[in-house]
């Protein structure tokens, strides 16, 4: 699966004429794992959708992706359905580092990684496949930092995935989340599935602090705000996104979108991405 065939076809969400030189593309979206056997509806099939997942990130790459349920194979075709100068961190969420995880794509033409680290969403944190909280299943968030070539500006991403089955986790998770965005200097992004809708316990924890929703921060919204769990319908706004960009305050958010763009009629993955640019200062020191 190259991801090439198609390509020209998929629209870019954001186009040249609304993209200034120093904004970054961010995004996060939920690949949804490979399901190995029989699964229901057919467009579920990663044999299937896969080729659709590449086809639109060759056509419209962002500069940093944040993807969740990512088995390592799914990461491989990511990244290659990226382009040439794309790179990744994170691995799989178990103690051996397997299995599902979050790994933060980057362009590293565009972008200097200067650090990163990947912590377990429990009471020890350092320690791989730990669990506290309820969750059934380890959960992770995967923390980047980087410098932009363009600008200069340094930038750390924070990518995760909540617990769906345990509130108390989801609960915990988000204030780890929220100190752990507290204590970084500079511009920072939290990104994921959060499992958990406007206004609910977790999110509200998320931004009780210096982050605030990209979406309602930014300039223009070029799409309407989607139910972000699609479920292979088409899109609709009900319940809400589950799944959240955040930014500190002091970052300028141009544009935010959520993708409901299909291929051959139907959906990559069972959630839609969200996107953001986000507009860049240079470095003064």
């Amino acid at each position: 699966m190259t991801g090439a065939a198609g390509a020209s076809t998929v629209a870019r969400l954001f186009g040249p004429g609304e993209m200034h030189p120093h904004d970054l593309h961010v995004a996060t979206w939920n690949i949804r794992r490979r399901i190995d056997g029989p699964t229901w509806p057919p467009n579920d099939r990663w044999t299937v959708r896969g080729r659709r997942l590449a086809t639109v990130l060759h056509a419209d790459p962002p500069a940093i992706l944040g993807t969740q349920e990512a088995m390592p194979d799914q990461a491989d075709l990511v990244r290659a359905s990226l382009g040439t100068s794309y790179r990744f961190v994170g691995h799989g969420r178990g103690v051996d580092g397997r299995g599902e995880g979050c790994p933060i794509f980057f362009d590293a033409d565009r972008l200097e990684l200067t650090g990163h680290t990947q912590l377990a969403l429990s009471e020890t944190p350092t320690v791989a496949g730990s669990a506290s909280w309820g969750n059934p299943v380890p959960r992770v968030v995967v923390r980047a930092a980087f410098r932009d070539r363009v600008t200069g500006s340094g930038l750390t991403v924070f990518n995760t995935h909540l617990d769906v089955f345990s509130a108390r986790s989801r609960l915990r998770s988000a204030w780890l989340l929220h100190d752990l965005a507290a204590e970084t200097p500079g511009p920072v992004v939290v990104m994921g599935d959060l499992n958990a809708g406007p206004g609910s316990a977790p999110v509200s924890a998320l931004l009780s602090g210096d982050l605030v929703d990209a979406w309602h921060a930014a300039e223009i919204r070029t799409t309407p705000l989607w139910d972000t769990y699609g479920g292979y319908h088409p899109p609709r706004v009900r319940k809400g996104p589950i799944d959240w960009i955040a930014v500190d305050r002091a970052s300028r958010v141009t544009r935010a979108a959520v993708d409901a763009r299909t291929i051959d009629g139907a959906a990559p993955s069972d959630h839609l991405g969200v996107h953001v640019l986000l507009g860049l200062r240079e470095d003064a020191s």
